[in-house]
């Protein structure tokens, strides 16, 4: 016997349903395909109660308790399916948002010299393979937070993550913006990222944005001829005859016939397409040929992009490897040389512009004679103002000050290391010189304070104005070193403290304990704020890059393109 239901909500209306033989299910599929809605998510709600089976899908609405003319609210939540994407959205918002953050942290450091060891040190070259220098810490940042982002948005595109791609590419031409252009004239990683902006709208093949894609592939074609020169002459000078740049010029020209064939321009479209395909067969490396350079032991890649580069040569590509392999050693040599650098930077601490010390000045006043550690400090103070540096250096006063300060610092640092000071020790009944040379030689609390009651007790009353000082294997060596600038400091100065005024009046220039503390915890709060996991992930993408590696494309896509699109243009033809 049929039954009216008065129905509201996602849709409002009378049904007429069997009250002993209608499911749940089957009303809330009713509803769903009146509203045009997932049934999923749907809730449907009597007398203030959301309708539920408990799982008993066999269950009639009569013994749900629904009766005749009941009204019934229909909601719309959230589909299971659709939970799941609102919450895989939210997770993808904030994965980008934390790789933003971390690219412009790790730009920031890169810029101002105070990268930590594990990163990476990256440097722009023109297609020279000269180093471009940049004018201001805000290019070299900007720079350089491009350069990071575009390499992870290459590692997106290869796995097929087109719609994260182009957001990270928005990023990365954000930062770029902030160059100066002059300075981005000289390279075409501006170009390049256009075409993989057009590339990425191809894959997805979202003609909506054909006028901007147009757009972009006619400024990236007159940024690569102001790199590369006309037709690769400037490429072609540079590199010897080679041109690795070829397959970059076989995506561009590819996605230009797309363009030019959505708009209308067949005529265009054919050239673009015919052009990048005489391209690709340039490109195209004969499987035994391959075979024949891998089974040499090397990878796929590195073998395609030799013989690519040596006209298919065996010997030649064979002998470009064995070259690339010393330069790759080499420059893994440099950068574990540049990561001990910047090692040794963090401990000079920074400047009072928050500046790392500059080593190539630090190593010119090494070589004028001047203790490192010395240097490096007069050099922090400074502003690494090198003239400034060297006067307060040349200044008896000054100098004997930076020393004392230096010993002060390292007392300090081993305190804090071994777990106790000079002054608690000399509240235990030790003489101070005693004290302060039994923590230069270090070792556990344990271990220093029985060093200490090993020696003969000093005379009751007396202050020591020298002190020993003990050395690695216990022995004691006299309380003044001289320093390699020849020099000389008191290892225990009673009379002037880390905390005390100098007489020539740098008193201002010397942090004072609770000055260096501020620094210290400062420093470590950065760290503890570095988004660790990003800045690995985009550490590892710059890893894998090289001056070549821009232009080191899969051209399989490029292949099904080309072939479908001069399809497509032979049957416009043929129907015309």
């Amino acid at each position: 016997m049929a039954t009216k239901l008065k129905v509201a909500g996602t849709w409002g209306g009378i049904l007429e349903v069997e009250l002993e033989n209608w499911t749940l299910t089957m009303l809330r599929d009713e509803v769903a395909n009146r509203s045009g809605l997932d049934p999923e998510s749907i809730k449907l709600i009597c007398a203030g109660k959301i309708l539920k089976d408990d799982g008993d899908h066999t269950k009639t609405l009569a013994q749900l308790g629904i009766k005749e003319n009941s009204k019934i609210l229909s909601s719309r939540g959230a589909a299971p399916d659709e939970g799941k994407a609102i919450i895989a959205e939210e997770e993808r918002s904030r994965r980008l948002s934390r790789l933003k953050a971390a690219a412009t942290a790790l730009s920031k450091r890169h810029a101002d010299g105070s990268l930590p060891i594990e990163d990476y040190n990256i440097e722009l070259e023109d297609q020279g393979g000269q180093q471009v220098k940049f004018g201001t810490e805000t290019d070299q940042s900007a720079a350089m937070m491009g350069l990071m982002l575009h390499a992870k948005a290459k590692s997106l595109i290869e796995t097929d993550m087109y719609v994260d791609a182009l957001e990270v590419l928005a990023m990365a031409e954000e930062s770029f913006l902030l160059c100066d252009p002059k300075i981005l004239e000289l390279v075409d990683n501006i170009p390049i990222m256009e075409i993989d902006i057009v590339w990425c709208y191809f894959l997805l093949r979202d003609i909506k944005c054909l006028s901007d894609a147009g757009f972009r592939l006619e400024k990236a074609r007159k940024g690569l001829e102001r790199a590369h020169g006309k037709d690769l002459s400037r490429v072609r000078l540079l590199q010897a005859g080679q041109c690795p740049e070829l397959a970059l010029y076989v995506r561009l020209e590819l996605l230009e016939g797309v363009v030019a064939y959505h708009t209308g321009k067949n005529d265009k479209a054919l050239n673009a397409l015919k052009s990048a395909h005489a391209k690709l067969l340039q490109l195209q490396i004969p499987d035994e040929t391959l075979s024949v350079v891998m089974g040499m032991g090397f990878q796929e890649k590195d073998a395609k992009r030799a013989l690519r580069l040596n006209n298919k040569d065996i010997a030649t590509s064979v002998n470009f490897l064995i070259e690339e392999r010393a330069k790759r050693a080499q420059k893994h040599k440099d950068d574990l040389q540049r990561q001990k650098e910047i090692l040794e930077q963090k401990t000079y601490g920074v400047t009072p512009m928050n500046k790392a010390v500059d080593m190539q000045m630090l190593d010119r006043l090494v070589l004028i004679g001047y203790a490192r550690d010395l240097a490096a400090e007069s050099l922090r103070r400074h502003e690494n103002d090198f003239q400034k540096a060297l006067d307060a250096l040349t200044s008896p006063e000054v100098n004997s000050s930076i020393q004392v300060y230096i010993e002060s610092r390292k007392r300090k640092r081993q305190e804090q290391h071994v777990g106790i000071t000079v002054d608690e020790l000399v509240s235990m009944g030790f003489e101070r010189g005693q004290a302060t040379s039994a923590l230069v030689v270090g070792g556990k609390r344990e271990d220093i304070i029985q060093r200490l009651l090993s020696l003969p007790a000093a005379n009751p009353g007396t202050a020591s104005a020298s002190g020993s000082d003990f050395t690695a294997n216990g022995a004691s060596a006299s309380g003044s070193a001289l320093t390699e600038n020849g020099g000389a400091t008191s290892s225990t100065n009673n009379e002037i403290g880390e905390d005390s005024e100098m007489e020539d009046g740098t008193a201002n220039e010397i942090p004072t304990n609770g000055e260096e503390e501020e620094r210290d915890v400062a420093t470590n709060g950065e760290e503890e704020e570095r988004d660790l996991e990003i800045e690995g992930d985009i550490a590892d993408e710059i890893a894998k890059v090289d001056a070549l590696s821009a232009y080191d494309i899969n051209l399989d896509k490029e292949v099904e393109a080309i072939n479908e699109y001069l399809v497509m243009l032979d049957a416009s033809q043929d129907s015309g």
